[in-house]
């Protein structure tokens, strides 16, 4: 194996992937099930991308985002959003102290926001303008208080649960925002077996802690050898005839999508698309992307950036079958093996 940069050792990459898979197994003791829940959350951070997570309540979302910081032994934060959360509750706030006897000054108190792994519980249940809040601290990883920039620690991620939408007492979230997630992972009902080992690891006698089998240094040379992966010619292109047939205006779009979306996704969803197809690759120990990375990404990375139009939600039409769709119409174009950067 080989990669393309000089910043990064191979040796240390090696090393830090088989720490990945310690990371891997101990979230696995604590997290039943969900293995593809667990892998799409680990991809997420070896490319520092924030991740949307959607399911009832009851099935672990919070359990998750806990065990990971203990695992990775990062400073971890956790904000229960609510309808009365305001936006100095989640960045901070400026506030007067006394410097001497006759002299105050202003000075900016953190918030919980200054973390390495946010967990925003919950974050439909707060008003949008709380919501609006985090979009800077996603896309910037820093907060500007009375013009001045704070910068956030790195690493920075944003792990959001979110109840789903028919829920009562909940807000849809900006779409600006809904974008700056890197994925948007669905977790559903575990199936008997698991729900039984579910109960026997909770009801008996109190779990031990995760192990930190992780630190923040080797955290960071996954995350550079990611920027290194190769990506071949033709991978690019694949990733952008994606997401241009997620677009209803394009000609070559499937019939669903000029049916039933009534917007597609943009540049940063095809950044995040390669840049996890990458991230994929280290995971199984290949420093060169192939088109198979890229298709198990589209769902997660494509279905919170299209939008249903009318028609789309009075028929009940799933994003993900839309997706299913894109990949089928794409792939039948033509045999993408066979294409190359033209000279």
């Amino acid at each position: 194996m080989k990669t393309d940069g000089k910043n990064v050792d191979q040796d240390d990459v090696v090393r830090a992937i088989q720490a990945l898979e310690h990371v891997r197994s101990q979230i696995g003791e604590v997290i039943v099930g969900q293995s593809e829940v667990v892998d799409l959350t680990l991809l997420a951070l070896l490319i520092e991308g924030h991740v949307l997570l959607e399911g009832v309540p009851g099935l672990g979302k919070t359990l998750l985002v806990k065990t990971l910081a203990d695992t990775l032994s990062l400073h971890f934060s956790r904000i229960q959003f609510t309808p009365d959360l305001m936006p100095a509750d989640v960045i901070g706030s400026t506030v007067i102290v006394q410097s001497d006897k006759n002299n105050y000054d202003l000075r900016f108190e953190q918030g919980p926001i200054f973390a390495n792994l946010l967990l925003a519980d919950e974050i439909n249940r707060a008003s949008p303008k709380t919501q609006s809040a985090l979009l800077e601290a996603m896309q910037e990883r820093s907060v500007t208080i009375r013009g001045t920039k704070y910068p956030l620690p790195r690493p920075f991620q944003v792990l959001a649960t979110q109840n789903p939408l028919e829920m009562e007492g909940t807000y849809p979230l900006p779409e600006a925002q809904i974008d700056r997630f890197a994925f948007k992972i669905i977790i559903g009902h575990p199936t008997q077996s698991e729900l039984i080992r579910i109960v026997e690891k909770t009801v008996g006698s109190e779990s031990h802690p995760c192990k930190a089998v992780m630190d923040s240094a080797t955290l960071e040379t996954l995350q550079k050898a990611v920027r290194e992966i190769v990506v071949p010619f033709h991978v690019f292109e694949y990733a952008a005839r994606l997401t241009m047939a997620s677009l209803p205006e394009q000609d070559h779009a499937p019939k669903t999508v000029k049916k039933f979306v009534r917007y597609g996704a943009g540049p940063r969803g095809t950044q995040t698309l390669v840049l996890a197809a990458k991230a994929r690759a280290l995971m199984q120990g290949r420093f060169n992307v192939c088109l198979n990375d890229l298709r198990s990404c589209v769902t997660p990375v494509l279905r919170h950036r299209i939008a249903l139009n009318f028609d789309g939600q009075t028929e009940d039409i799933s994003v993900d079958d839309v997706l299913a769709d894109i990949v089928l119409s794409v792939n039948g174009e033509r045999d993408w093996a066979q294409s190359i950067r033209p000279e």
